[in-house]
């Protein structure tokens, strides 16, 4: 009799850096032209494997700590937050204290992690995702679900919410054509995966900001070729997907793992 699997092993939690953005005002090409506008967008998934309850108080308990801390009462930043809705965790906008703090606890969580990174190019945003941000983000969806579909049982997706791009309508396409991809890879396979989307804002669910946190460092490397974060947290990434780099296709060496490593030459050029 096989041992039941933990409540964790049924949770995945997933989060994003960089942006949807193509072209600006009168379709004008604005990728590497305007600042602010990514290079890449990448959509990052967590599996925890501890029990959520324990992994979710910890971060909680480190945000209040900073959120009442001394030393940052007069950070800007942390100020609009504690107003709005409390502090909480955000790669992009957190002091670099701050950032190491919650780099280092990451650390000292069991989990893995796992990205689908969409390069920006226009030919491809045109031609295979009909120039629509909703197909460009469930494309990248579905590379990471597509090796989900048999480990059985209902699979909760936790995900930061984002405008369409997380409406049911578009998660349920992204389902549809990882279940394409599954089968035409797998035929003989059975998909018996019940899959179960849980939209959340980032700010009410804690455990999406370490899926923040490690989309955020994999995004440093890519736009800046900046590898110390990336460097810092790396024995957490099962699995880096450089999707459309079309000229590392063979052997698979757009594939990054523990033996396959981004390094500074992974650094993107404007399109």
């Amino acid at each position: 009799m096989s041992k039941e699997k933990p409540k964790e092993f049924y949770h995945r939690f997933l989060d994003e850096a960089g942006d949807t953005t193509f072209w600006g005002k009168g379709k004008t090409p604005i990728i590497g032209k305007v600042e602010g506008v990514s290079l890449c967008f990448i959509l990052g998934m967590v599996k925890f494997k501890r029990p959520l309850s324990e992994i979710r108080s910890g971060i909680l308990s480190l945000q209040n700590e900073i959120e009442n801390d001394e030393y940052y009462q007069d950070v800007p930043s942390i100020q609009k937050k504690k107003e709005k809705v409390g502090y909480y965790f955000h790669a992009t906008d957190d002091l670099p204290e701050v950032r190491e703090k919650f780099y280092k606890y990451i650390r000292t969580i069991d989990l893995s992690f796992e990205a689908a990174v969409g390069r920006k190019i226009y030919d491809v945003f045109t031609k295979k995702h009909n120039s629509n941000e909703e197909e460009f983000y469930g494309d990248l969806l579905s590379h990471l679900l597509k090796n989900k579909l048999e480990l059985g049982g209902k699979l909760i997706l936790t995900i930061a919410e984002r405008g369409k791009s997380t409406r049911n309508i578009n998660l349920t396409n992204a389902l549809l054509k990882a279940k394409k991809r599954f089968k035409r890879t797998r035929p003989q396979k059975e998909i018996n995966t019940d899959i179960v989307f849980n939209i959340q804002n980032p700010t009410k669910e804690p455990l999406l900001t370490i899926p923040d946190y490690l989309c955020w460092a994999v995004q440093r490397v890519f736009e800046r070729g900046e590898t110390r974060y990336y460097n810092f947290i790396e024995d957490k990434i099962s699995l880096i997907v450089d999707l459309y780099d079309s000229e590392n296709y063979g052997g698979h060496k757009n594939y990054y793992n523990e033996r396959h490593k981004l390094t500074s030459k992974n650094k993107l050029s404007p399109p």
